[in-house]
């Protein structure tokens, strides 16, 4: 009998008719027998009772003065619910359930209160559980230090506390609900054909997740690769099997055998400004002090072309004008452009093929799109245009590489 994990996000659990649905999935589980591990995050979105932002709106509107320690301490009221909801809903349909803080789970963190980093996982506590038949349910999102303290890991949390005890339990695989139908091509709000994955790498389903597409935690994926434990990106609202998260080698197609493709997605950020600072002649030193008043001052950077008379590079668009103050008082004149947005084209198979930067071009100049600046990996290549023109983008590209067939 093998271990299955599940993760339930916050709309799997808000609704009494949501609830009913995650407990037919279980069944169905229980039903393949599998020893089951259900790790749940806390339930529906900002303004609903126990939603992780409603608590701390009250936080805010009660002095507004926690410290990181208690913040936390918080923030980890809205898994204890869900998990305590779950397990009597659980018990009433005679199905034997426990629950399990993070720190009763095992998770071990360091101190950085808000955004901790799972040292350990020591599992004993839920094997023992599953040896007695029970569904363990988990609260997603926290852990706690080496001297007792309660610590939260940062958003996208619950997945992983999904896949690290995937990792750590050798489950077969790790299930991950959320309210759409597995990983799309694009975001289905902006492109309209946007098509469900059967099968995504590891690789892109990071860089999809690094580049704007909000289905699933990077690093959560990037525990799965580690372990090797395959993940499934599935709807609570339907039976789905979802889009399947593995290595390449793992793909298989009923008819050809294999997922032969160049590009997987299309992914966005918008709301970024690009930043350009240049001096007359080259200057390696230049480089060197942009970037360290950006990491002294806390400033994330991203999309960066380098050259031997300067730097290209983004910001968002809440810390541009901090940027630009900086790099003024340090006797420079950047040059910005506020309001832009990063459009991605991800795919496994862009590497060492040639034409696919031709044909991004190509389908931005058919739709009258200036790139501003571009810049490329092994899986990836990304262009920055105006955020007037990221919708248009994404559908052009959408449709030159024929992601909705």
């Amino acid at each position: 009998m093998g271990i299955l994990v599940q993760k339930y996000g916050g709309t799997s659990l808000s609704t009494p008719e949501a609830r009913n649905l995650v407990i037919g999935h279980i069944k169905r589980e229980l039903k393949n027998k599998f020893q089951l591990v259900v790790v749940v995050s806390a339930m529906g979105r900002k303004g609903e009772p126990y939603a992780t932002d409603t608590l701390l709106d009250w936080a805010a509107s009660n002095g507004d003065s926690l410290p990181d320690r208690e913040r936390d301490l918080l923030m980890c009221c809205g898994e204890i619910i869900s998990a305590a909801t779950l397990c009597s809903l659980l018990e009433q349909e005679g199905i034997s359930a426990t629950v399990l803080t993070g720190a009763q789970a095992g998770f071990v963190t360091d101190g950085q209160f808000g955004n901790a980093r799972i040292l350990d996982i020591r599992p004993a506590r839920i094997l023992k559980e599953l040896e007695q038949d029970r569904v363990v349910i988990v609260t997603g999102f926290q852990g706690q230090t080496e001297n007792g303290d309660f610590t939260t890991l940062g958003r996208g949390g619950s997945d992983t506390s999904a896949t690290a005890l995937g990792a750590a339990l050798h489950a077969e695989i790790v299930d991950i609900y959320t309210d759409v139908n597995g990983i799309l091509t694009a975001d289905p709000r902006i492109v309209e054909d946007a098509k469900p994955l059967d099968y995504v790498s590891y690789t892109e389903i990071c860089n999809m997740a690094h580049h704007g597409a909000k289905v699933i935690h990077p690093r959560a994926v990037e525990i799965a690769m580690q372990a090797n434990i395959p993940v499934r990106v599935r709807s609570t609202f339907s039976e789905s099997e979802g889009t399947l998260v593995t290595h390449p080698e793992g793909f298989k197609d009923v008819q050809s055998g294999v997922v032969d493709r160049y590009v997987t997605g299309i992914a966005y950020v918008g709301n970024v400004t690009q930043i350009t600072v240049e001096s007359e002649e080259p200057n390696n030193h230049l480089q060197l002090k942009v970037f360290k008043a950006m990491a002294v001052s806390g400033i994330s950077v991203d999309f960066i072309n380098v050259t031997t008379t300067g730097a290209v590079y983004t910001v968002s668009d809440s810390e541009g004008p901090k940027a630009v103050k900086i790099l003024q008082e340090m006797g420079m004149n950047p040059k910005t452009v506020s309001g832009c947005a990063k459009v991605s084209v991800i795919g496994g198979g862009i590497n060492g093929v040639p034409g696919i930067m031709a044909t991004i071009v190509e389908a931005l100049a058919e739709a009258g799109i200036q790139i501003l600046q571009s810049a490329d990996s092994n899986t990836t290549i990304w262009v920055l245009v105006k955020k007037e023109d990221m919708v248009q983008a994404l559908r052009a590209l959408h449709a030159k590489f024929e992601l909705h067939r």
